[in-house]
């Protein structure tokens, strides 16, 4: 058996593998290890953060902002920019709303997940 430390989008996990014997393939186990340690502190949430997240669909970094907080949106309307691999891909919004926060800055780098702003 060998044992193996595998990080996988930020999360680690200690793999033992059981060297099979002939041509079959090994079997492996993955438990994972501690929750990762965040990289940077999310930007904090205004005091009127919203219930509803706006959240990037895909790793990248935020290009542009198109809305500020108080706007009024409707659902499908672009309310944060990512760019990604040279694409620019709107983020928008789930429901009808209020912008409550805008919790990411241009320039943020920012994973997939990231709370991006919110909506009341």
């Amino acid at each position: 058996m060998k044992n193996y430390t595998i990080t996988v989008n930020g999360n680690t996990y200690d793999v033992t593998v059981d060297e099979g014997q002939g041509g079959a393939a090994p079997a492996a186990k993955a438990a994972p290890k501690a929750a990762p340690k965040a990289v940077a502190a999310a930007p904090a949430a205004s005091a009127g953060a919203g219930s509803v997240r706006i959240e990037a669909g895909a790793a990248g970094k935020v290009f542009k902002i198109e809305k500020n907080v108080g706007d009024a949106v409707k659902k499908g309307d672009a309310v944060v920019i990512v760019e990604a691999m040279k694409m620019e891909i709107p983020v928008v919004a789930p429901q009808d709303g209020t912008i409550a926060s805008i919790d990411a800055a241009v320039g943020d780098p920012v994973e997939a997940g990231a709370l991006l702003a919110t909506l009341n």
